[in-house]
């Protein structure tokens, strides 16, 4: 859906971006992430052609992107901005026939959106009558009322109690499968996990890591396992495993163990099972959050 093809960014002496290239599949979710300052915002001005790179390459589809392309593009940015001294409803209409909608398309659909999210009655108030949490659902309904083909989020979540964060998570998803290509731009690894398919991390204005999210996670995860048992304590077997961690949980015992590369889970399992009750055998997998660290900290 987007490609990036080393985009590189200077802003003086400073590089924003040092050939960075991203390849973002049509209809997933795709996790942008990376430290504060990492570059992500300017990538994302740049796909919206609100910044141009130095060098590099942008492709919106099969072509280079164009002004036209922005129609089609929904952009939420860290940085809410709305007319305080505006309406509601006038704002909005207005935003939305911005991005090409005519007015009466523009007001049918947006009443749909402040019916679901619960905010009709606003619709004749003043933005600066509006909640933090109000006006942030305004903003994405203006970012999505136009049914963008490519979403871009940066931090959309932040400010929104447990509920509507779930609101704002289920809409993802639903434009998800209605064929939406999503970028979305956090800190919120948790979301990573939930959310996205494919991930890239930026720091230091350059790409570290990109690929499927699972895979990238069993990858970092090592060959490493927890084991639930009922029965004596086990006790290291080197040449199958060695005993990383060890204690109780949930009225069995646990143990963590450490597989050389070239030992399978049966073998593993076919020990312990003669020995002990095995109650669950798990891979652990690293959460988001754990690689997102080491390799910020490493690079």
């Amino acid at each position: 859906m987007i490609r990036c093809e080393n985009i590189v960014k200077r802003f003086g002496n400073h590089t924003a971006l040092n050939g960075v290239s991203i390849d973002v599949p049509a209809g997933c979710i795709f996790g942008l992430l990376g430290p504060n300052g990492a570059g992500k915002t300017t990538l994302i001005r740049a796909i919206n052609l609100i910044t141009i790179p130095d060098s590099g390459s942008i492709f919106f589809g099969d072509r280079p992107i164009c002004e036209e392309d922005v129609e089609r593009i929904g952009y939420l940015p860290e940085e809410r901005g709305l007319y305080k001294k505006m309406k509601v409803g006038e704002q909005a209409l207005y935003l939305a026939q911005i991005k090409g909608m005519d007015y009466s398309t523009a007001n049918r659909e947006l009443k749909k959106w402040f019916t679901k999210f619960g905010i009709a009655p606003w619709w004749n108030k003043k933005i600066e009558e509006l909640s933090k949490g109000m006006a942030q659902k305004v903003q994405f309904i203006t970012t999505v009322v136009h049914n963008p083909k490519l979403l871009i989020l940066d931090e959309p979540f932040s400010g929104f109690d447990p509920v509507n964060v779930q609101l704002i998570r289920d809409e993802i998803l639903r434009m998800k499968a209605n064929g939406t290509t999503v970028i979305l731009s956090t800190h919120n690894m948790e979301s990573v996990e939930e959310l996205c398919d494919n991930i890239a991390l930026i720091n230091k204005s350059n790409l570290i890591l990109s690929g499927n999210t699972r895979r990238i996670r069993e990858d970092y995860g090592g060959n490493r396992v927890e084991v639930l048992y009922n029965g004596e304590e086990i006790e290291c077997e080197p040449s199958l495993y060695e005993i990383v961690e060890s204690g109780e949980q949930d009225n069995c015992r646990r143990a963590v163990l450490e597989l050389p590369a070239d030992v399978t889970n049966s073998q593993v399992l076919g020990s312990l099972i003669s020995k002990v009750d095995v109650c669950s055998y798990t891979k652990l997998v690293p959460r988001m959050k754990d690689i997102f660290i080491k390799l910020v900290s490493e690079n």
